[in-house]
């Protein structure tokens, strides 16, 4: 909260390794907007991993981004990000501070991370909520206005869910749970798939099917499996946002984007998000775990824009999200043990203050380490089959799958110790964060 105002402060983030100078002027737009309606101060966090020419042109852009009254900007550099991050985690004294900042800042994309520094520079900010947007995609526009997120997320986020219903369409949660807080507000996208594998779609529907479902559980069954290939990564689909409409609910995961989403500072300062490296999907943990918790969240219908960047379309764009597929697939050996504790867990997974409890996430995590490999080694055996029956540059990957199969069968199961040493170090973290402020590297 601004003292000066008494205006609450929220963080309204995006994250961004590629140019995206129409995505920054957009959300300077929405934190405008949040400011008129809402009355809030934001802090717009732009954190930028691009090259150097990138990062100075939207250095250009956000310096003349229009003065707004309550809108602060910080524009960081991954320069910037370090000595933020250096600076905490000498604060906090971690057993092992080398590696928890290769975690918080590796040389690899990593979706997990850079939300995660997210949430601890918005700690520091003072902020009560970060609300997350991504740099390819864009708002869609009903009657000349786009239609912002964040007009569904501020109206909700942080109350009791008793007080929320009023301001909801409708409510579908169980009154046990009206006394808890909206700790999660998301909607999804349109657009085209959020995981660049429609080329497999069009070549062969078969393949396709038969890729996409090896992200389901080993032992679910075909029609499961049918299921979850027609839900994957198809967000909502095509219809164009109309009117709003929005449900008081435990939001499903399958229905929210991570670019189109705002978690409550409640959740995000006990829990993480995994640091895998060059991983899609790495970043959906906290949205698995409110539900699981039966946490209250809005699920709303103001989806955001999804489109593809032109690197996606080279080689070496081919290569490294091929990579990061893949990597996806072998998480969920482990991912989906612990999604199935969780759901088990239910509401232990609050403490007696009705707090996410990070200590059961770990001993879930470091129990599903023990799992056996022979299920991945499965799905790299069925992707490479799959992929050297589509020929062409996905023949030559799945020959670049062979070579690396060891490293790749190793890498998953370390990613999941590294989020649980991540988890250990992140009360601490956090507490130096709130303690000690942005410094300078405020931006």
């Amino acid at each position: 909260m601004n003292r000066e105002t008494g205006a609450d402060r929220i963080c309204l983030t995006l994250p961004t390794n590629r140019a995206c100078p129409a995505a920054i002027s957009a959300i300077a737009e929405e934190a405008a907007y949040a400011t008129r309606h809402f009355g809030v101060e934001v802090r717009l966090l732009i954190l930028d991993s691009s090259d150097e020419a990138t990062r100075l042109e939207h250095a250009r852009v956000a310096a003349g981004l229009p003065a707004t009254r309550n809108v602060v900007v910080h524009h960081l550099d991954e320069q910037r990000q370090r000595a933020f991050l250096r600076r905490l985690i000498w604060q906090a004294g971690p057993a092992e501070p080398d590696r928890i900042l290769d975690l918080m800042l590796p040389d690899a994309v990593s979706y997990g991370s850079c939300t995660n520094r997210a949430f601890l520079i918005a700690s520091a900010l003072g902020c009560r909520s970060v609300h997350r947007r991504d740099s390819d995609s864009a708002y869609q526009i009903l009657g000349g206005e786009p239609a912002f997120p964040i007009h569904h997320e501020l109206a909700s986020l942080g109350k009791r869910a008793a007080e929320a219903s009023a301001d909801v369409s409708e409510t579908a949660l169980d009154p046990a749970h009206a006394h808890r807080p909206v700790s999660l507000v998301g909607s999804s996208f349109i657009g085209e798939l959020s995981v660049d594998i429609d080329e497999i779609r069009r070549l062969d529907e078969g393949i396709y099917h038969d890729v996409v479902s090896l992200w389901a559980p080993g032992h679910w069954s075909d029609e499961q499996k049918r299921q979850l290939v027609e839900e994957s990564f198809k967000g909502a689909g095509t219809d164009r946002f109309t009117r709003d409409h929005s449900v008081l609910t435990l939001v499903d995961p399958m229905r929210v984007d991570m670019c189109n989403i705002s978690f409550h500072h409640e959740v995000y300062e006990r829990v993480p998000l995994p640091p895998a490296t060059s991983t899609i999907g790495s970043d959906y943990f906290l949205i698995h775990m409110v539900h699981d918790a039966a946490l209250p969240g809005v699920l709303h219908n103001r989806d955001i824009e999804n489109f593809y960047t032109p690197e996606r379309r080279t080689d070496a764009g081919f290569i490294a999200y091929q990579t990061r597929f893949v990597k996806f697939l072998l998480s969920m050996l482990y991912f989906n043990f612990v999604y199935d504790g969780m759901a088990e867990a239910g509401s232990a997974l609050l403490d007696d203050h009705e707090q996410l409890r990070p200590d059961t996430v770990v001993g879930l995590l470091r129990g599903s380490t023990g799992l056996d490999r022979t299920e991945n080694l499965w799905r790299l055996e069925r992707v490479g089959i799959s992929y050297r029956k589509l020929g062409g540059r996905y023949e030559a990957f799945a020959d670049r799958l062979t070579v690396r199969r060891d490293q790749l069968l190793d890498e998953a199961e370390s990613d999941i110790e590294d989020f649980a040493l991540l988890i250990e170090a992140w009360a601490p973290l956090m507490r130096a964060a709130r303690d000690h402020g942005i410094g300078s590297a405020g931006g």
